[in-house]
């Protein structure tokens, strides 16, 4: 998984660079990704996602659980793509 986050499923953009004279060429508006750590109190282990700013926005108002659960209800991310780490 290259620059998804895995909370919101924000992809990485289009755009167009304009320069002073009105020239047009193509570039791609990245989302602002970063690899975090977080305690998963229901199944007692750490976990590491590829989230956005968003995500980790979403993540702090309706907890971690609850936004897993969205996440893979709307296909961003599958239960087997979580990254556990060592116990």
């Amino acid at each position: 998984m290259s620059k998804i986050c895995q909370i919101t499923g924000k992809t990485a953009q289009r755009g167009n660079n304009v320069s002073h004279s009105k020239h047009r060429t193509k570039r791609v508006f990245d989302v602002n990704l970063f690899s975090k750590k977080f305690f998963y109190v229901e199944e007692n282990c750490w976990i590491q996602l590829k989230i956005s700013a968003a995500g980790l926005r979403m993540i702090n108002k309706v907890g971690l659980d609850a936004a897993l659960k969205q996440a893979v209800a709307k296909g961003y991310v599958d239960w087997k793509d979580i990254k556990v780490i060592g116990d």
